[in-house]
C-alpha cells in the first residue's frame, strides 16, 4: 500500500521535514459497546475513515493537512456499568488537547481541527477554555452531523442504529455480525416531559434506557447507504479543510 503523506502514522520524517502543513486534524473517538453486532472500536473506525477520506480530498485540492493518531477514549460517564466502556473525564480531554495543541504550535502548525466521533464528547466548552491560552486556532467538527442523516437513512438512530451499522458495513464489514444477531435498539425515554423534548438536558444512564446498548434499529442498514453517507460527509469536511487551510488566522472575520 502506498504511503499516504497526509496520515502521520503512515508518513515519515523525510516527508514531514519537506512539507509545510496548513492544518492538523485530531480524530477523537471512544471505546464502547455498540449493540450486539458492532465492534467496540466502531467510533474509532468511523473517525479514521472519515478523517482519511476528507484529508485525501483536501490534499488532492492542494491543502497540506495532516491527520494525527486517533484518540480512542471518550466520555462514558453514563456507561460505567458496561464492561470495557473506557471512560475519561472532560477535564482529562482538556489536558490532552492542551498538551497536543501546545506541542503543535511549537511546530508552527497554526490550525487544529478536532474531528469528533462520539456523542458523549463535547469540545465546545473545552475549546472556549483553552483558546485564550494558545496561539493555535482550535475548532471542532462532529463528523456524523456534517451531512443531514435523514437524507440517507429512514431512521438514523442515536447509537449503533441504521447510520452506524451502515457505516461499518461499508468500511469494516468483516467486523459486523449478521443483523439477525443485533438487538432492536429500543430506547426508554425520560418520564419528565422537559427532558424528553429538549427543554432540559441530563446524561442518560445507558443500561436503564437500552437492553442491548443500542439506540436505534439497525435492521434497515446497508453498505450502500454507508458509502453514500460517507462520501457526502467526507466531501463536506474536505471542503471545509481546504477553506481553513487557505485562511489567515489573524484575519478570520469579514464585514
Amino acid at each position: 500500500m502506498p504511503i499516504r503523506p497526509y496520515i502521520l502514522a503512515e508518513t515519515n520524517w523525510k516527508n514531514v521535514k519537506e512539507t509545510k502543513y496548513d492544518v492538523a486534524i485530531l480524530p477523537w473517538a471512544a471505546t464502547e459497546a455498540h449493540n450486539y453486532h458492532l465492534p467496540y472500536s466502531t467510533d474509532t473506525l468511523e473517525c479514521d475513515h472519515i478523517a482519511a477520506e476528507s484529508a485525501r480530498q483536501a490534499w488532492d485540492a492542494g491543502a497540506k493537512v495532516i491527520i494525527l493518531p486517533t484518540v480512542p477514549f471518550g466520555v462514558q460517564s453514563g456507561q460505567l456499568d458496561i464492561p470495557f466502556c473506557l471512560h475519561i473525564n472532560p477535564s482529562t480531554q482538556s489536558a490532552i488537547l492542551f498538551d497536543l495543541a501546545q506541542t503543535l504550535q511549537t511546530h508552527n502548525i497554526q490550525k487544529l481541527v478536532v474531528l469528533n466521533g462520539h456523542g458523549g464528547n463535547d469540545f465546545k466548552t473545552i475549546i472556549r477554555e483553552l483558546q485564550p491560552k494558545l496561539k493555535i486556532f482550535l475548532c471542532a467538527i462532529n463528523w456524523y452531523s456534517a451531512s443531514p442523516p435523514k437524507q440517507f437513512f429512514d431512521e438514523p438512530g442515536d447509537h449503533a442504529g441504521e447510520l452506524e451499522t451502515s457505516m461499518l458495513l461499508h468500511i469494516a464489514p468483516d467486523l459486523v455480525l449478521s443483523l439477525d444477531q443485533a438487538g432492536a435498539g429500543e430506547e426508554k425515554q425520560f418520564r419528565i416531559e422537559g427532558l424528553r423534548n429538549g427543554l432540559a438536558w441530563a446524561p442518560r444512564q445507558w443500561t436503564k434506557i437500552s437492553k442491548d446498548t443500542g439506540v436505534g434499529n439497525p435492521k434497515a442498514a446497508t453498505a450502500e447507504k454507508g458509502e453514500q453517507f460517507s462520501k457526502a460527509t467526507s466531501k463536506k469536511i474536505s471542503d471545509f479543510l481546504v477553506e481553513l487551510a487557505k485562511a489567515n488566522v489573524e484575519d478570520m472575520y469579514e464585514k
